[in-house]
């Protein structure tokens, strides 16, 4: 495992603290198509939570502003403003450790090789950082979210 993100990994972000971005921001920051797939991975949450989103700095200026995904109040994840994109911050404890290791073999390389390098967090859980750079990545970030909060059907949603 890793000791946690390197300047290598982070791609330019929203990272002043005095400037509270608004929506307009946000989404120029994102770049249309970052905008369409954080929309689709939105609707993919909504599917099986009882989704909420904040505007939040959570982690200081390494990380920068993002938007705190919860169920209910329980966290779920961060999603940080990239240019031109995001990425998923998700932590797993230990329990949620255990069912990602039953599935993890069935996820992309991509996936995969982030978990291997996680940054610990308890004896097997971790918190890994996913910059998604394609739409199908966004149903590996669902599962991980899924093993920490199991997912409760709420309405069906067309895609």
């Amino acid at each position: 495992m890793t000791t946690g993100i390197t300047s290598e990994t982070v791609k330019e972000r929203l990272t002043n603290k005095k400037v509270v971005p608004d929506q307009e921001t946000v989404n120029r920051f994102l770049g249309r198509k970052g905008v369409s797939r954080l929309s689709l991975f939105e609707k993919m949450l909504r599917k099986n939570y009882d989704l909420s989103r904040e505007l939040k700095f959570p982690f200081g200026t390494n990380y920068g502003w993002a938007y705190r995904y919860t169920h209910k109040k329980a966290l779920l994840l961060h999603v940080f403003f990239e240019k031109n994109g995001f990425c998923c911050t998700v932590s797993i404890n230990d329990c949620g450790a255990g069912v990602v290791a039953e599935i993890i073999n069935s996820m992309l390389p991509k996936t995969q090789e982030l978990w291997a390098n996680r940054y610990p967090c308890g004896k097997e859980g971790g918190w890994i950082h996913y910059s998604v750079t394609k739409d199908e990545e966004l149903q590996d970030i669902i599962q991980l979210a899924g093993c920490k909060i199991k997912p409760k059907k709420i309405k069906t949603v067309e895609q």
